[in-house]
């Protein structure tokens, strides 16, 4: 699979019905025949492969959340919805996005630069390069924009990435 990451904004529907999803299969049906169908380019932003590292530049340069920080949130630190290992899928509700939003505009170009180079690069598979890190903040800075403007709106947000 092609490991792409994609944080949609959901309505307050949206989100009950994965809340309310019993099985990965439902999460699944929910994600790709509602959310993903209807693509809202508004709504969404993609984050290619990106996510990756930008995980690992908000967490502790892995793909752990220890829990130290709001920042570990904005891509895998949600309420994990998929059990399997083909699929991520990690929501976050409204009050979670604030606070997201609100600690993503605290990270300059710098801030991340100096995260980037704390990554751990045997665990990162990829070799840290200036190419990569420049990657990684063009996607962060469209990142952050979403989070403020989703965290205007009031709703959730939901992470997805295949494997």
């Amino acid at each position: 699979m092609a490991c792409r990451g994609v944080h949609f904004a959901l309505t307050d529907e949206q989100a009950a019905r994965l809340l309310a999803a019993t099985s990965d299969e439902l999460v699944m049906e929910i994600i790709q025949e509602e959310i993903e169908e209807r693509w809202d380019e508004e709504w969404l932003v993609e984050t290619d492969k990106a996510w990756d590292a930008i995980h690992r530049c908000l967490s502790d340069g892995t793909l752990s959340c220890p829990g130290t920080s709001v920042l570990e949130k904005c891509i895998l630190g949600g309420k994990n919805l998929y059990s399997g290992d083909d699929y991520v899928v990690s929501l976050l509700g409204p009050n979670e996005v604030r606070q997201v939003a609100d600690a993503l505009q605290m990270i300059g170009e710098d801030g991340l630069s100096s995260r980037y180079r704390e990554i751990d690069a045997d665990d990162y598979g990829i070799t840290l390069s200036k190419g990569d890190e420049d990657y990684t903040w063009d996607y962060f800075m469209a990142v952050k924009e979403f989070f403020r403007k989703v965290a205007s709106s009031g709703h959730s947000v939901v992470f997805t990435a295949d494997q």
